[in-house]
Protein backbone atom coordinates (compact mmCIF):
# COMPACT_ATOMS: atom_id res chain seq x y z
CA UNK A 1 0.00 0.00 0.00
CA UNK A 2 2.55 2.61 0.64
CA UNK A 3 4.53 2.32 -2.43
CA UNK A 4 0.86 2.87 -4.17
CA UNK A 5 0.61 5.56 -2.49
CA UNK A 6 4.53 6.79 -3.06
CA UNK A 7 3.48 6.33 -7.37
CA UNK A 8 0.21 8.16 -6.58
CA UNK A 9 2.37 11.27 -5.40
CA UNK A 10 5.16 10.94 -7.64
CA UNK A 11 2.30 11.29 -10.34
CA UNK A 12 0.41 13.78 -8.39
CA UNK A 13 3.15 15.55 -8.89
CA UNK A 14 4.04 15.82 -12.98
CA UNK A 15 0.20 16.07 -12.93
CA UNK A 16 0.36 19.63 -11.28
CA UNK A 17 3.53 20.50 -12.92
CA UNK A 18 2.02 19.71 -16.70
CA UNK A 19 -1.55 20.99 -15.71
CA UNK A 20 0.03 24.34 -14.23
CA UNK A 21 2.14 24.73 -17.06
CA UNK A 22 -0.62 24.21 -19.77
CA UNK A 23 -2.99 26.73 -17.96
CA UNK A 24 -0.16 29.56 -17.96
CA UNK A 25 0.55 28.47 -21.49
CA UNK A 26 -3.11 28.74 -21.88
CA UNK A 27 -3.37 32.07 -20.32
CA UNK A 28 -0.39 33.34 -22.70
CA UNK A 29 -1.80 32.29 -25.73
CA UNK A 30 -5.06 34.15 -24.89
CA UNK A 31 -3.39 37.45 -24.04
CA UNK A 32 -1.20 37.01 -27.12
CA UNK A 33 -4.07 35.83 -30.00
CA UNK A 34 -6.27 38.80 -28.28
CA UNK A 35 -3.57 41.10 -28.98
CA UNK A 36 -2.98 39.96 -32.64
CA UNK A 37 -6.64 39.99 -33.88
CA UNK A 38 -8.08 43.25 -35.23
CA UNK A 39 -11.10 42.66 -32.92
CA UNK A 40 -11.83 42.84 -29.45
CA UNK A 41 -12.64 38.72 -28.65
CA UNK A 42 -13.46 39.40 -24.85
CA UNK A 43 -15.18 42.56 -25.33
CA UNK A 44 -17.32 41.41 -27.61
CA UNK A 45 -18.01 38.01 -26.26
CA UNK A 46 -19.17 40.16 -23.05
CA UNK A 47 -21.52 41.85 -25.70
CA UNK A 48 -23.32 38.58 -26.31
CA UNK A 49 -21.79 38.37 -30.11
CA UNK A 50 -21.91 35.02 -31.03
CA UNK A 51 -19.41 35.62 -33.95
CA UNK A 52 -16.98 36.70 -31.46
CA UNK A 53 -17.92 34.01 -29.36
CA UNK A 54 -17.44 31.10 -32.37
CA UNK A 55 -14.55 32.60 -33.71
CA UNK A 56 -12.53 32.51 -30.06
CA UNK A 57 -13.20 29.19 -29.09
CA UNK A 58 -12.09 27.46 -32.34
CA UNK A 59 -9.08 29.03 -31.85
CA UNK A 60 -9.05 28.22 -28.07
CA UNK A 61 -9.66 24.06 -29.16
CA UNK A 62 -7.26 24.62 -32.14
CA UNK A 63 -4.59 25.97 -29.33
CA UNK A 64 -5.68 23.32 -26.85
CA UNK A 65 -5.76 20.61 -28.90
CA UNK A 66 -2.00 20.20 -29.81
CA UNK A 67 -1.36 21.27 -26.35
CA UNK A 68 -2.98 18.42 -24.53
CA UNK A 69 -1.71 16.22 -26.95
CA UNK A 70 1.64 17.15 -26.39
CA UNK A 71 0.90 16.73 -22.87
CA UNK A 72 0.48 13.09 -23.61
CA UNK A 73 3.66 12.62 -25.15
CA UNK A 74 6.09 15.00 -23.74
CA UNK A 75 7.83 13.08 -21.48
CA UNK A 76 9.23 17.41 -19.88
CA UNK A 77 7.66 20.28 -19.46
CA UNK A 78 10.08 22.31 -21.06
CA UNK A 79 9.37 20.05 -24.66
CA UNK A 80 5.20 20.76 -23.85
CA UNK A 81 6.07 24.05 -23.29
CA UNK A 82 8.46 24.31 -26.81
CA UNK A 83 5.50 22.72 -28.71
CA UNK A 84 2.93 24.98 -26.82
CA UNK A 85 4.88 27.85 -28.46
CA UNK A 86 4.51 26.26 -31.70
CA UNK A 87 0.65 25.64 -31.10
CA UNK A 88 0.29 29.38 -30.45
CA UNK A 89 2.59 30.51 -33.51
CA UNK A 90 0.43 27.99 -35.37
CA UNK A 91 -3.33 29.43 -34.30
CA UNK A 92 -1.73 33.37 -34.65
CA UNK A 93 -1.12 32.54 -38.09
CA UNK A 94 -4.15 30.77 -38.92
CA UNK A 95 -6.20 34.11 -38.22
CA UNK A 96 -3.68 36.15 -40.11
CA UNK A 97 -3.58 33.59 -43.18
CA UNK A 98 -7.32 33.61 -43.31
CA UNK A 99 -7.33 37.37 -43.98
CA UNK A 100 -5.92 37.15 -47.18
CA UNK A 101 -9.22 35.55 -48.79
CA UNK A 102 -11.17 37.76 -46.40
CA UNK A 103 -9.60 40.93 -45.26
CA UNK A 104 -12.15 41.91 -43.60
CA UNK A 105 -12.72 39.31 -41.20
CA UNK A 106 -11.93 41.16 -37.96
CA UNK A 107 -14.60 44.06 -39.10
CA UNK A 108 -17.62 41.21 -39.94
CA UNK A 109 -16.72 39.57 -36.45
CA UNK A 110 -17.05 43.05 -35.03
CA UNK A 111 -20.35 43.15 -36.81
CA UNK A 112 -21.62 40.16 -35.78
CA UNK A 113 -21.75 38.36 -38.89
CA UNK A 114 -21.86 34.80 -37.78
CA UNK A 115 -20.75 32.72 -40.75
CA UNK A 116 -17.33 35.04 -40.57
CA UNK A 117 -16.98 33.47 -37.05
CA UNK A 118 -17.91 30.29 -37.74
CA UNK A 119 -15.58 30.22 -40.42
CA UNK A 120 -12.70 31.37 -38.10
CA UNK A 121 -13.69 29.13 -35.64
CA UNK A 122 -13.64 25.97 -37.64
CA UNK A 123 -10.79 26.71 -39.68
CA UNK A 124 -8.92 27.13 -35.99
CA UNK A 125 -9.65 24.14 -35.29
CA UNK A 126 -8.69 22.44 -38.32
CA UNK A 127 -5.51 23.99 -37.35
CA UNK A 128 -5.02 22.64 -34.44
CA UNK A 129 -6.21 19.20 -34.86
CA UNK A 130 -3.54 18.77 -37.75
CA UNK A 131 -0.91 20.64 -35.85
CA UNK A 132 -1.49 18.01 -33.07
CA UNK A 133 -0.95 15.14 -35.36
CA UNK A 134 2.28 16.65 -36.83
CA UNK A 135 3.72 17.45 -33.21
CA UNK A 136 6.01 14.70 -32.36
CA UNK A 137 8.44 15.01 -29.36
Amino acid sequence: MNAQFSLFLSSLSQFLLFFVAAAVMTVIFVVIYTRVTRHNELALIKENSKAAALAFSGSLIGFALPLASIMIHSPTVLGMVLWGLVALIVQVLVYLVLRLPMPKLSERIDKGEVAAGIWLGSCSIVGGILNAAAMTP
